[in-house]
C-alpha cells in the first residue's frame, strides 16, 4: 500500500534523548548543527500531539555527516519503551528504492539492461493485452505506466493473502488496463513484484536475501530486515497503530511476503541514514577500503545514479489549497523507484510508505546533499508532510512556514468534506426500499478473473461476505438501498467498508455484482472497484452425483 488511509493513528507523548548512530563508513556523525538554530524536538512534539502519533523515528544526513538518527515518543501505546534509533519500522514502499538499485546493479555486472524485454527474463510473463506482453521492458516495471489503473491488482497481496509471488504474477494477466501502455501515470506495486522476482532469478535466492547480501551488509545496515518474520527476535520494533472508531489502537502486524519487491524493507533511522548517504554519494561507499586497482568502493555506478534519479514518466500537477501553494512543484516525475520533483527552486528525489499502522516518508535534495527521513507508528500523511517542510526550510536555509498549523488545517477540511458526503449519500438514500430478491437469494460463490471467489452466506442470523484468498477480509452485509449493500469489515481499523451492489438478469437472477469504497478516504490499495463478480455456475443434480 504505498498511499494511505489519510487520517492518523494515536497518542502518547514520551520522548527520547538524542540517539547517535552508531559510526559506519557510509555515515559519521556530524560534530556541528547548521548554523540556524533549529528545536527538532520541540516540532516533532507539536507533530505528534496535533496528528496523534504514538512514535517517530526521525533521520537527517547533511553534507555526508549524520546530523540526527532518534526516536521521539513510544513503541506502543500503554507500553513505557521509547522509540529511538535503532527501533524498527515498516517502511512498505520506500523498500521499491532497494529493488530498484538491486536492478543497477545488475545492469552495472552486465546481467540485464534497462531497456530488455521482461520476456527475457522472465519468459511465462503475461500482461492482459499481448502487445503489452511483448513489449515491457525492466524498466517499465518500475515506473507506472504500464496501463494499470491505480493500485490495480494490490488485492491479490493486501490484506495478507494466500496468493504466492509466482500466483500474484500469473494472475497479471487477467487484469484489464485502465489505460493504453505507456500512456500516462498511474502508481502500481504489482509490476515492482515481478521486478522482485527477477532480482530473486539473477541471484539464485529470495529477494530477501539477496538484498541483504548485495546491499544491507556492504553498508552495515545490519538491523534492517526484509521480513516481518526476521523481527522477531528483536525487542526494538516499533508496534503498528490504526484508528477504529475514531480511537487509536494496537493493531495486528500484516505480513505481506508474497510483495517483497514492493514493500519488504523494515528498518530504523541509524540503519536508513546510511541508505541515504550512499545515494547522496552517487553510490559510493564512503570510507570504505579501495580494491586492489584502488577503486573506490561502490554499490553502483555514478551512470545508475542519474538513470535512477532521472524523469521516467511525467506525473500530474495538482492544485494544491491556497495556503499550501508554496508546495507546488514546477515539475513532478517517476524515476526508477523514487518520484522526482523541485521545491524552493531544488530537485528532490523522493518516496513515500504505507502499510497498516505506519507511515514513511524519505526524502533527498542531491544539490545540499540533504537526506531526511520520517518514520510514524502511525497512518498520518500530515505528519510526514508537515516535518518534512519544516526541515526542507531550515536545510535550504529557507523561510519557515508553519507547516504544522497549515497542512493540520488542510486534513481536518478534507475529513469533514468526506464525512458530509458519506452523511448526505446516507441521508438522500431510499432508506424505504428493498432488495428486489429475498435475501437468501444472494447467497453463494462469485468469481472475478483476476481475484478469483468471494462468498456470501448465512452466519448468525447475519448476511457474511468473504474474500476466499483473504482471512482478514470478511464483514457482514447491511442493507443500503434497493440491491445495493455495505459490507462492514471485521477489522475495523482497515477504513475500508464497501458498496456492493447487484445487477439482475432480465429472469430476476443475478448477472454480477460490483464493489466501491464508501469513504474516499480508504487507501487505493483495497481496489474493489476494479472487480467484476459474476456468480458461480451451480452444479447441477447430476453435476453432483
Amino acid at each position: 500500500m504505498l498511499h494511505m488511509n489519510r487520517i492518523a493513528a494515536a497518542i502518547l507523548l514520551a520522548f527520547t534523548s538524542f540517539a547517535a548512530v552508531a559510526q559506519a563508513p557510509a555515515a559519521p556523525v556530524a560534530a556541528s548543527a547548521p548554523a540556524r538554530a533549529y528545536d527538532l524536538e520541540a516540532d516533532v512534539t507539536r507533530v505528534m500531539k496535533t496528528f496523534d502519533v504514538p512514535g517517530i523515528a526521525i533521520a537527517i544526513v547533511k553534507d555526508g555527516k549524520v546530523v540526527a538518527a532518534r526516536g521521539f515518543g513510544v513503541r506502543k501505546l500503554g507500553e513505557p519503551a521509547p522509540v529511538d534509533g535503532k527501533t524498527i519500522f515498516e517502511v512498505a514502499s520506500n523498500s521499491k528504492a532497494f529493488t530498484a538499485a538491486a536492478l543497477a546493479m545488475l545492469v552495472d555486472e552486465g546481467k540485464l539492461e534497462w531497456d530488455d524485454k521482461v520476456t527475457k527474463h522472465l519468459p511465462d510473463f503475461q500482461m492482459y493485452d499481448a502487445y503489452v506482453t511483448h513489449e515491457m521492458t525492466v524498466r517499465d516495471l518500475l515506473v507506472h505506466r504500464s496501463g494499470l489503473g491505480l493500485g490495480a491488482g494490490d488485492l491479490l497481496w493486501w490484506p495478507t493473502t494466500s496468493f504466492t509471488t509466482d500466483e500474484i504474477i500469473a494472475q497479471l494477466r487477467y487484469v484489464r488496463p485502465a489505460t493504453s501502455f505507456r500512456n500516462s501515470y498511474a502508481y502500481d506495486n504489482l509490476l515492482y513484484i515481478v521486478a522482485g522476482k527477477i532480482i530473486a532469478q539473477k541471484a539464485g535466492k529470495p529477494w530477501g536475501d539477496a538484498v541483504r547480501d548485495r546491499i544491507l551488509k556492504p553498508l552495515g545496515m545490519n538491523t534492517t530486515t526484509t521480513s516481518l518474520a526476521e523481527n522477531a527476535g528483536n525487542a526494538n520494533v516499533s508496534a503498528p497503530h490504526s484508528k477504529i472508531n475514531g480511537k487509536a489502537a494496537v493493531v495486528r502486524a500484516l505480513p505481506v511476503p508474497n510483495a517483497v519487491g514492493a514493500v519488504g524493507i523494515n528498518t530504523n533511522a541509524e540503519d536508513i541514514a546510511r541508505w541515504m548517504t550512499v545515494l547522496l554519494d552517487g553510490g559510493a561507499i564512503a570510507g570504505a577500503p579501495k580494491d586492489a586497482q584502488g577503486k573506490e568502493a561502490r554499490l553502483f555506478s555514478e551512470t545508475q545514479s542519474r538513470e535512477m534519479w532521472t524523469a521516467q514518466t511525467p506525473m500530474k500537477i495538482s492544485e494544491p489549497k491556497p495556503t499550501l501553494e508554496a508546495t507546488k512543484p514546477n515539475f513532478f516525475a517517476y524515476g526508477l523507484g523514487f518520484q522526482l520533483r523541485d521545491y524552493k527552486g531544488r530537485k528532490l528525489a523522493l518516496h513515500g510508505g504505507a502499510l497498516q499502522g505506519f507511515y514513511s516518508r524519505v526524502v533527498m535534495v542531491p544539490e545540499a546533499k540533504l537526506g531526511i527521513a520520517i518514520f510514524t507508528n502511525a497512518e498520518s500523511g500530515g505528519a510526514l508532510t508537515s516535518l518534512q517542510y519544516r526541515l526542507l526550510d531550515h536545510y535550504l536555509d529557507a523561510a519557515p512556514s508553519d507547516w504544522i498549523k497549515l497542512i493540520s488545517d488542510v486534513e481536518t477540511q478534507t475529513r469533514n468534506k468526506d464525512l458530509a458526503k458519506q452523511k448526505s449519500a446516507s441521508a438522500t438514500r431510499a432508506a424505504a426500499s428493498r432488495p428486489s430478491l429475498p435475501i437468501a437469494a444472494y447467497d453463494g460463490e462469485y468469481n472475478d478473473a483476476w481475484y478469483g471467489a468471494v462468498t456470501i452466506k448465512p452466519v448468525g442470523g447475519k448476511r457474511v461476505m468473504s474474500f476466499t484468498r483473504t482471512p482478514d477480509l470478511t464483514g457482514e452485509l447491511e442493507h443500503f438501498q434497493h440491491d445495493t449493500f455495505i459490507v462492514r469489515w471485521k477489522e475495523r481499523n482497515f477504513n475500508a467498508d464497501a458498496y456492493v451492489t447487484f445487477s439482475l438478469n432480465p429472469d430476476g437472477s443475478i448477472e454480477r455484482m460490483k464493489m466501491a469504497p464508501v469513504s474516499s478516504e480508504t487507501d487505493f490499495s483495497y481496489d474493489f472497484a476494479d472487480l467484476l463478480f459474476t456468480p458461480a455456475k451451480k452444479k447441477d443434480a447430476k453435476e453432483v452425483k
